[in-house]
């Protein structure tokens, strides 16, 4: 062993492998440490001794031209690769990485190492997985259970390599007779001529850290020639760049992305860290977790679940307690066999929350830097839990985070996306936002480089890129909102400039009237934020002429999906309306509807409501469209009742088709159907025309009533049902004191001393009039 390279070969992410390659490197005392990685990286190895870099950590590597094309190496303080790297960091030997270079993977068509599904260096081959058939072979169904019993519950003995000597046989044998991909051949051979190179810069105790699927061909080794032909297949190599990245516990576990598939993170990293009383120091922080969340749970309860967790070990034939056992354990003893609990334990220490941290040195991008920067001066630490941010637009700071967070999501980091708060708040100084931070936003921003140095600068080229390419007129509205939002001064003229033309040009209302809400959310957000809307506000009054002049005939001769569509757009421009009239300055109700848009808007809905199909449903506007009109000029009391009832009667008679009035009585009801409970003049011409509805007819228009019904408040169709089960409608309603004409004069009477009592009065206050001075009064 002293004579050549030692192969140490491992399962990555392991806790028992990482324990045993440091019992192997401490008995070995190697002159030079060989880990499976790429090479590029052998100029951060010395990152790894500073106390700064606290893993779950990833080296990330990525094509200069074409930063999208990325791979990940992930390492947790469990993984064997990171144990040897500290090692060799710590005693000031050479360490290199061996791997194929990420130049050339990352220029392949096939997924480089680390990219999604891989870890760095998978442990099994691509025909065969090696811990399943050795599990198997020892007569155990479950791999994962034979591999934690046999490796990672395991401490080295007195010959630290002898597990290696005894896994390096087991896959020397499963390689047999399995083919080897190409992939892997390309790899093993790139290895193979590092050992080489190692023996012949003198390493003649050099230590290999690699997966163990590896350890044959690296053992076996074929002539220099015979590697050289197979790397010239290699594709020819790119320009890449790689640095250290935090990663976190929850993307080790995912077995999807860039994770490495490991199920269990927390616990692993539990297992490495408690080399003694390891059941009992997790059964412990169990409890803490529990008791954090409200869970009644004692020293008791802990005693009593390392007992059970042992005695279910011992009874399944186990060396010590493992995850199953532990678990099994923890729902019976301290969640009451309640999974819901026990999801929060797996959630919280199965997987766990870590996220890790990269020091300053650490070679980064300039937009990465200022990002950093931002990030300590508002005091946003990036985490890997999901939290809610609730910011008042008023106060500087809040609106600085407001600000980044905008820009952020302008270049596609979503760090954090925008929530409804508990607090139901209609201001505009309030905001919402749910955080948490991703390992894969460290390439989102590499990507995002190439707009600017600085998140401004990067997010004003986005947007203005973005502006040039927009197609549809809504896309540069949206974008005008968010320029504003982010506070992005140097881009809004540009997206403003090209917003105008396309405006001037486009002639469709529909696409009109997609765009004119979000310029007028833009203004009132401008308003939060001291900014100048004079250009927005230009824009979005044209616009909003121009739906006005054009509403009538959009209307005409729609379908009942193009109907429908429209409807959605009445309602958001009507809004918009509103709102853009208090933007110009006016703040009582009276100006506001004194306002030229909003006169021209309320002129614009009476023209669309008299739009009747005088000669079939094509030449006219739907009755659902008809009906909404009318109802937002009720709402804004440009209508009076009576007025709308006299049309809801027109609208009802005998001229019409039933088609047509049902579907006006559903954009009539839209809004909210309390306006049939106070006037029941238009219940009862809706009852009436029920009633008279050919049963023929009646089957067709069901499913437009059950939808237009169903949509009303609980409360309102319960009410609307009693009122016609109780009899005429012309009239209003009863009055409670006549409807109770059957009162139960005793039983009313015995309830009046409690009744008193409750509102503090004397008893002879309280008393409920006879019938007869009901029918007086």
């Amino acid at each position: 062993m002293t004579n050549g390279p030692t192969l140490l070969g491992i399962r990555h992410h392991g806790p028992g492998s990482a324990r045993a390659v440091a019992a192997a490197l401490a008995q070995l005392r190697p002159d030079a440490v060989l880990i499976e990685g790429p090479p590029e990286a052998d100029a951060l190895a010395a990152l790894a001794g500073e106390k700064d870099l606290v893993p779950p950590v990833a080296l990330l590597a990525h094509v200069v031209d074409d930063p999208g094309r990325a791979a990940f190496w992930p390492f947790a303080v469990f993984s064997p690769e990171w144990v040897a790297l500290r090692y060799a960091v710590e005693h000031h030997i050479p360490v290199r990485f061996i791997d194929l270079p990420a130049a050339h993977t990352l220029a392949a068509d096939a997924p480089a190492p680390g990219a999604p599904g891989a870890g760095p260096g998978e442990v099994h081959g691509p025909a065969t997985d090696p811990i399943a058939a050795l599990a198997e072979a020892a007569g155990h169904d479950d791999p994962e259970r034979w591999w934690e019993d046999v490796v990672e519950h395991r401490a080295p003995g007195t010959d630290a390599l002898a597990p290696f000597e005894a896994v390096a046989e087991a896959m020397a044998a499963l390689r047999e007779g399995v083919p080897t991909g190409r992939r892997d051949e390309l790899r093993e051979a790139y290895m193979r001529q590092q050992l080489r190179a190692a023996r012949r810069a003198g390493h003649t105790r050099a230590a290999v850290v690699c997966g163990a699927w590896h350890v044959p061909a690296l053992r076996d080794m074929p002539t220099a020639a015979h590697d050289k032909a197979l790397l010239a297949g290699l594709p020819k190599k790119v320009r890449t760049e790689i640095t250290w990245v935090p990663w976190t516990h929850r993307r080790l576990s995912q077995h999807t992305g860039y994770g490495a598939g490991i199920d269990s993170p927390g616990w692993y990293h539990h297992l490495f860290a408690a080399e003694r009383d390891t059941v009992a120091r997790w059964m412990t922080r169990v409890a803490e977790l529990l008791r954090a969340e409200d869970h009644p749970v004692s020293s008791a309860h802990v005693i009593e679940a390392v007992r059970l967790a042992d005695t279910l070990a011992a009874m399944r034939g186990r060396p010590l307690a493992g995850l199953t056992e532990t678990l099994d354990a923890v729902r019976s003893v301290m969640c009451d066999g309640s999974d819901v609990a026990l999801a929060l334990v797996h959630d919280r220490l199965v997987v766990g929350d870590a996220l890790g941290e990269v020091p300053d040195s650490a070679p980064a991008v300039p937009l990465q830097r200022d990002l950093a920067r931002i990030q300590r001066s508002l005091r946003l630490k990036p985490e890997p839990t999901e939290r809610e941010l609730v910011l008042d637009l008023r106060r500087q700071l809040d609106a600085d985070r407001s600000t980044l967070l905008h820009r952020l999501r302008l270049l596609g980091i979503d760090w954090g996306t925008p929530s409804r708060s508990a607090v139901n708040s209609t201001g505009t100084f309030r905001e919402t936002w749910r955080l948490r931070w991703e390992p894969e936003f460290a390439v989102r921003v590499v990507e995002a480089a190439h707009w600017g140095t600085t998140v401004e600068d990067a997010a004003t080229g986005r947007a203005v890129g973005e502006a040039a390419a927009a197609t549809e007129l809504a896309a540069l509205t949206a974008l005008a909102e968010r320029c504003l939002l982010a506070a992005l001064p140097a881009a809004l003229p540009a997206v403003m400039r090209l917003l105008a033309d396309r405006a001037a040009l486009d002639t469709d209302v529909a696409h009109l009237a997609a765009a004119l809400p979000a310029l007028v959310r833009a203004l009132r957000y401008g308003d939060v934020r001291g900014t100048d809307g004079a250009a927005l506000a230009g824009v979005a009054r044209g616009l909003a002429e121009r739906i006005c002049t054009g509403l009538p005939a959009a209307c005409t001769g729609l379908d009942d999906d193009g109907a429908n569509a429209m409807r959605s757009h009445l309602d958001a421009v009507h809004a918009a309306v509103g709102l853009l009239a208090a933007q110009n300055g006016r703040n009582d109700q009276d100006d506001r509807d004194d306002d030229p848009i909003a006169e021209r808007w309320a002129g614009a809905l009476h023209s669309l409501a008299i739009r009747e199909p005088s000669a079939g449903p094509a030449t006219g506007a739907p009755g659902l469209l008809r009906g909404r009109s009318v109802r937002l000029l009720l709402d804004d009391g440009r209508l009076d009742g009576e007025e709308a009832g006299r049309r809801l009667g027109l609208v009802l008679s005998p001229g019409g088709t039933p088609a047509d009035a049902a579907g006006w009585i559903e954009g009539f009801l839209a809004g909210g159907g309390a306006l049939l409970l106070h006037d029941t003049r238009l219940l009862a011409l809706l009852d009436d025309w029920l009633t008279g509805v050919r049963p023929e007819t009646f089957t067709d228009l069901l499913p437009v009533l059950r939808r237009t019904f169903s949509a009303l408040e609980a409360g309102v169709r319960r009410t609307v049902g009693e009122r016609v089960a109780a009899g005429p409608l012309g009239r209003p309603a009863a009055p409670a004191a006549e409807a109770a004409a059957d009162l139960d004069q005793a039983r009313a009477d015995a309830a009046l001393p409690a009744l008193a009592l409750l509102l503090g009065l004397p008893p002879a206050t309280v008393r409920i009039p006879k019938q007869a001075d009901r029918r007086a009064g």
